[in-house]
């Protein structure tokens, strides 16, 4: 008989620090640092190099090159990679690839389809060309400093390293060099920010207090709720806490290491309590309603979406585990001392990950009910509520109960609405639909996607096919132009001086989701965006082709409208509008650009006028973080 063919694995095991080296010196945290990863399997090229990344570990500072590491080596195959070292450049590279994988992998895993990197746009004359990125670069060791980001230009992850500053050595080393690039939390944040890049490239213009504050605390959420989908240190933890999580706790803290070596007490940051500067213990943060109105530095109101979103995510582990504490105390509901059974620990650990994946799930899915510009907090409310709603309609388990309640608690509420019911919540369709034969006949325009687009399909494949939906969308729209179109989706056929009103095709992508009855939801996203100048009056001017400053006085104002559609019938199910003649915005925009918001801005980065952060707007506000700006 022939042998029969060996089937490829499908996935490849890599050791990683679960948090950093700094807990490797903890006698109690030390024997949960050390995991094992499972990451999609591929076959790699000496760097890693593979489908989604490419490690390049250049050294600028030194001025050498670190050799790659193979990841094919048999030996290497055989031991799940390299053992962790922090003197060990190849395992520098193994970690990044690894942790960068698994956050892929979630992000996929919540929105049905493969990701893309935002594409590298080339100006050619006066037209800017977009280009195909397969690859998104990895720099371990970039930057001989405190700071790591995502660079948009480069379409690349730059990691610092950077001597401990002087402070309590009985922490750390004094002088002991950090690397950024062996912190769990550091990789996914910055991975984050690049995926979303990938989906909402607007994103990165701040044109209100929300925007990157937007951008943190979601590259926030993720590293957080990634913690959980670590066994061992689930298991280690819930039996520390006794199954609090809303104590301290490692799961419940950001970038531990860097935080301490960068002079803090604790972690960079935590989403359940902070370090009293006159006692030096730790106490939980109470939630103020009237916070978000005076802090503006996006890393500080970022911290209050992340405080809300992680509120819900603990109500909705607390509601699990109820009948399991009932069980374990005779229905008292208060555990007797001493230490848990290991049986109600792997239990409430299994509840605890259930929790934390059906609410990273939650906050990924949301992307794709966002307006496509100047996105609000209040309106992440709505998406995240009006996606789960789509997916869950009883919400028996009461989900968006939580996330209601945890965002009133933190003074998050979206503008236009009349309450704070579900109902309320749900975005609407428009007001003024267009006629059924026009919407069916988007069918034959959007199909080339809509099977294409999945887990398996080439992903160069999948945005040349975008690109041309694109395309014939655009056509589309003005073949079928019609009366009304403003008032629709809140753009323009043309503007006040009688001059066209340019469109853009901003992205069309499916959603693809299983519900938890087994039925599959297929969604069509269309984003459509407008821009123009607008002047100190109001007054609206196009923008000429190219790169072109605006005028004295004049500003780039964005409108655009985020369309769902069923992907079976064409139904148009939902508009999400942010109209380009919206009065307030221009105004709240201005005042923002202004600096005339509060006694600080989101631009404002311990100055008082805004930085040219120009096209690293990351790299300028986590260089601010780590000089002690949050």
């Amino acid at each position: 008989m022939p042998p029969r063919p060996i089937a490829q694995p499908s996935s490849r095991r890599l050791r990683v620090y679960a948090f950093d080296p700094h807990l490797d010196t903890q006698m109690e945290a030390a024997v949960i640092n050390h995991m094992t990863a499972a990451v999609p399997w591929e076959t790699l090229a000496p760097g890693p190099i593979g489908e989604y990344v490419e490690v390049i570990d250049y050294d600028p500072a030194s001025k050498c090159w670190y050799a790659p590491v193979d990841l094919e080596h048999p030996y290497l195959l055989a031991q799940d990679g390299l053992a962790p070292s922090e003197g060990t450049p190849r395992f520098h590279q193994q970690m990044a690839y690894a942790v960068v994988n698994l956050t892929i992998r979630n992000f996929e895993h919540a929105l049905g389809r493969r990701a893309l990197w935002s594409p590298r746009r080339v100006t050619a004359g006066e037209e800017i060309e977009e280009h195909y990125v397969q690859r998104l670069r990895i720099y371990p060791h970039a930057l001989r400093e405190a700071n790591s980001y995502y660079d948009p230009e480069k379409k690349a992850l730059l990691f610092g390293y950077f001597p401990a500053a002087g402070g309590d050595a009985g922490k750390y080393l004094p002088g002991g060099t950090v690397f950024c690039c062996l912190s769990h939390d550091i990789i996914a944040h910055e991975t984050s920010h690049a995926l979303l890049d990938g989906m909402h490239r607007r994103f990165i213009e701040p044109t209100n207090p929300d925007v990157l504050a937007f951008h943190e605390a979601f590259a926030d959420l993720v590293a957080l709720l990634q913690h959980f989908t670590f066994p061992e240190v689930l298991r280690h933890q819930i039996a520390r806490t006794r199954g609090d999580l809303a104590g301290q706790n490692l799961l419940g803290q950001l970038a531990q290491e860097f935080g301490v070596a960068t002079g803090t007490q604790e972690a960079l940051r935590d989403a359940l309590g902070e370090v009293d500067s006159a006692t030096g213990k730790w106490r939980p943060r109470k939630p103020d309603a009237n916070a978000l109105a005076t802090t503006y530095e996006c890393h500080a109101r970022g911290a209050i979406l992340v405080a809300a979103v992680f509120a819900a995510f603990l109500s909705i582990y607390k509601s699990r585990v109820e009948d399991l504490l009932r069980i374990a105390t005779d229905g008292r509901g208060v555990l007797p001392a001493g230490a848990l059974h290991p049986d109600l620990v792997n239990r409430l650990a299994d509840e605890a990950a259930k929790s934390a994946q059906h609410t990273l799930t939650m906050c990924v899915r949301a992307l794709d009910y966002c307006p496509p510009v100047d996105i609000t907090f209040g309106e992440y409310l709505r998406a995240l509520i009006t996606a789960d709603h789509e997916l869950v309609p009883d919400d028996d388990r009461k989900y968006r109960t939580a996330f209601i309640e945890a965002f009133r608690q933190h003074g998050i509420y979206p503008r236009d609405v009349r309450s704070l019911s579900q109902d309320s919540l749900l975005w609407q369709p428009p007001d003024a639909c267009l006629p059924g034969e026009v919407l069916e006949s988007i069918g034959p325009v959007i199909a080339p996607i809509m099977k294409r687009w999945s887990l398996e399909g080439d992903r160069e494949e999948i945005y040349q096919a975008a690109r041309g939906v694109r395309e014939a969308l655009y056509g589309w729209i003005f073949e079928n132009r019609l009366q009304g179109l403003a008032d629709a989706f809140g753009l323009r056929d043309k503007w006040p001086d009688g001059t066209d009103a340019a469109l853009e095709v901003h992205s069309v992508r499916p959603a693809q989701r299983s519900a938890p009855n087994g039925m599959t939801k297929f969604d069509v996203v269309i984003e459509l965006t407008q821009r123009c100048w607008v002047d100190a009056l109001g007054t609206q001017t196009a923008i000429p082709k190219g790169e072109t400053p605006p005028p004295p006085g004049s500003m780039v104002f964005r409108g655009g409208c985020t369309l769902i559609l069923d992907g079976d019938t064409g139904t148009l199910r939902y508009a999400i509008i942010k109209g380009i003649d919206s009065k307030r915005r221009q105004d709240q925009q201005r005042r923002y650009l202004g600096g005339k918001v509060g006694t600080e801005v989101g631009l404002t980065y311990g100055g008082s006028t805004p930085p040219d952060v120009g096209t690293q707007p990351f790299a300028v506000i986590h260089r601010f973080a780590a000089e002690g700006g949050q």
